[in-house]
């Protein structure tokens, strides 16, 4: 299947484009931890069954020295030892932010308050705002048919550059 268009062959896509990419490098230099940022990214992409950014966020992880048990476990997190309660609080934060929709409560108070017993302010910021991003994200390659399997890591910064 071919995308249904190039987001950045298109000045005005470009332009919002490289925005998005912005507010991502300015979440990545934060102090909210790498590998935190993107196990959350690999999870909101799973729930959203966007493969485009699945692939990015593997990869990345993976460039990171992040481990494959890992990876593979993201999916059933909550059925694992793998992950530390700050990297479950954030994947629970992740799947109730995610799932918005399908919830109509929303986020718990439990979820934020174990999100707020692990990360300060700047990083709950961070993840809130990263939470955010990777759903838009999610949307725009899903309704533009981007497909997975190609990435390259590094390869996202020099389209957005």
């Amino acid at each position: 299947m071919e995308p249904r268009m190039n987001l950045f062959a298109n000045p005005l896509g470009a332009a919002i484009g490289k925005r998005i990419y912005a507010t991502n490098t300015a979440i990545k230099e934060s102090s909210l931890p790498e590998p935190v940022q993107e196990l959350v990214q690999l999870r909101a992409s799973q729930i959203n069954g966007c493969g485009f950014c699945v692939d990015i966020h593997t990869k990345n992880a993976e460039a990171a020295d992040e481990t494959s048990n890992r990876l593979n476990l993201v999916a059933a997190w909550r059925h694992t030892t793998v992950f530390t309660a700050a990297e479950r609080a954030a994947l629970a934060l992740t799947e109730e932010a995610t799932r918005i929709a399908d919830a109509a409560p929303g986020v718990s108070d439990a979820t934020w308050d174990a999100v707020r017993a692990h990360y300060d302010d700047d990083q709950a910021v961070a993840l809130v705002s990263l939470i955010a991003m990777i759903n838009a994200a999610n949307r725009l390659s899903v309704i533009l048919n981007y497909q997975g399997g190609s990435y390259e890591p590094g390869k996202l910064a020099a389209i957005a550059g």
